[in-house]
């Protein structure tokens, strides 16, 4: 990953491959940012009318690229939109310092040194700006044959990430300046492991490798990690895991990952749909809906990371992470519509459909988290289509059985930048989810869909628990092309709201 520090140099005089600088949106025309006063310099004070020459606005996440004139020992100065330029004695948000670093960071893909001379008021400002450098730098290349390594950096055609990035503004002394980057260093290490997850092919990751990856990391991090194979699940009664992994040759697995600290007085439980390969299973999915399945499992990477991070960062909170992982696939042993399953809480469900299969594996982890009665429990999944029509593909969806609860997660989600939005759980709509024949069925009315699936997953959390249901069918893996610091593919999506939401408990500011 792109190696941080944190400089007093002035940009000047500092040798790079470039210097990246902040434009806002002014009222009339882009303006410098502050903290590139030296910069504007070596142009006179004129850098502004420049870039306007040259089209730029300083809309966010717009960048330009112009040679560095006499006084700048870096070749390339990067300018890069912030947005509007913010009211008098106030500063750039967060988020805008994040996205223009990740922008900046990803247009430099090569380069061995660049500083970032973005406005840097306060440690959250470097935290911000750290972040997006390590995010917007990230590439998936391990499949590539000329995919870059360590020993060569630039291997046949690839290109290397950036390599190093110095945080001109940033001060190396300053406490809060050092926890903040140390913060950034490790969350955003840990969400770039999750896509590296997400976006390996199936074949190479399937249950039971995903749980050897989890004991690898319980290992280098001081975590205990339980897995219970096929024989203990089934000795368990996992219904739900067992019968969405029936029809794959890659038996289920459910992943116990914890960490615990002296200090916790609260404890938060995080649960993880970990479909490795989602084929629909008997409910085969239509083609055109097959290539990206890979990514199913990306709530179980996000709150492996979560975890992992928790640790790394030392919180004064036990957090547990249950990872529901299996393979859903058709065969002559796969779970059939009408299938009745046995669940872990001992409740039956008819399949009608092989598709809705997370509800069935969040299920009986959720029941197997409840048992341990946290304060709080998160699950996290790809769940449903339906999420992705009502919010689109940047936006996760936030379903909760206390109000209270559902903001709280809904704050920690703004705080860090990652769009989210609150859902209800409409009680009418249990009544679609009524069987015949068991306790209850795994789909329900086609409208609301994504809502249905937050009622039947509310049904296996214990009583008296605060819980909610994070829906990242949108958000989890992107499509399109890159953006702030999105790459395409594998996002990571929710890692740092359940990492938040962990700090909030363990400082006692949540619940």
């Amino acid at each position: 990953m792109t190696a941080l520090t944190l400089s007093t140099s002035a940009a000047p005089g500092l040798r790079a491959d470039a210097i990246v600088i902040g434009v806002a949106k002014g009222a009339k025309g882009p303006v410098v940012a502050p903290g590139a006063e030296s910069v504007d310099k070596a142009y006179d004070g004129k850098l502004a009318g420049v870039l306007e020459t040259l089209g730029a606005s300083g809309a966010e996440g717009e960048l330009t690229k112009l040679p560095s004139p006499a006084g700048l020992k870096a070749p390339l100065v990067v300018a890069v939109g912030l947005g509007a330029e913010p009211e008098k004695d106030s500063s750039f948000a967060a988020e805008a310092l994040r996205k223009a670093a990740g922008v900046a960071a990803r247009a430099l893909t090569g380069a061995k040194k660049a500083a970032f001379v973005l406005p840097l008021g306060d440690a959250a400002d470097v935290g911000a700006v750290a972040e997006g450098v390590l995010l917007g730098a990230y590439s998936f290349t391990a499949y590539k044959e000329n995919a870059p390594s360590k020993n060569a950096p630039k291997a046949g055609n690839g290109k290397a990430p950036l390599a190093e990035a110095a945080l001109l503004g940033g001060k190396p002394r300053d406490a809060a300046h050092k926890a903040a980057l140390a913060r950034a260093v490790a969350v955003s290490e840990e969400l770039n492991r999750a896509r590296d997850l997400i976006n390996m092919p199936p074949n190479d990751l399937n249950p039971e490798a995903f749980a050897a990856i989890v004991q690898a990391a319980g290992k280098e991090h001081g975590l205990k990690v339980q897995v219970l194979d096929v024989k203990a699940l089934e000795k368990g009664g996992y219904g739900g895991i067992l019968g969405v992994g029936a029809g794959s040759t890659s038996g289920p697995r459910l992943v116990k990952l914890s960490y615990t600290s002296s200090k916790a007085k609260k404890h938060l439980a995080l649960v993880g749909k970990g479909i490795t390969y989602d084929s629909g299973g008997i409910s085969l999915k239509p083609a055109g809906h097959n290539e990206t399945m890979k990514c199913d499992m990306s709530g179980a990477a996000a709150v492996f990371a979560a975890v992992v991070s928790a640790a790394r960062l030392g919180l004064e909170v036990n957090v547990t992470g249950w990872l529901a992982l299996a393979e859903n696939m058709p065969s002559g042993s796969a779970t059939r519509p009408g299938d009745v399953l046995r669940m872990y809480s001992g409740k039956t469900v008819e399949v009608l459909n092989t598709d809705a299969e997370g509800r069935l594996v969040l299920a009986d982890a959720l029941w197997a988290a409840s048992a341990e009665k946290p304060d709080a429990i998160v699950d996290v999944a790809t769940l449903t289509g339906a999420m992705m029509l009502a919010l689109g593909s940047r936006t996760f969806g936030i379903m909760a059985n206390d109000d209270a609860f559902r903001t709280a997660v809904h704050e920690a989600a703004e705080e860090v930048g990652e769009p989210a939005w609150p859902m209800p759980l409409p009680e009418h709509l249990r009544k679609g989810m009524d069987s015949a024949t068991a306790d209850i069925a795994n789909m329900g009315e086609r409208m609301g869909g994504g809502l249905v699936a937050g009622l039947f997953l509310r049904e296996f959390v214990g009583e008296g628990i605060a819980w909610a249901h994070l829906d990242i069918a949108g958000p989890a893996f992107n499509d399109g092309g890159p953006f702030g610091y999105t790459p395409k593919g594998g996002t990571g999506s929710a890692v740092r709201t359940l990492v938040r939401l962990a700090e909030l408990v363990g400082s006692g500011d949540l619940g």
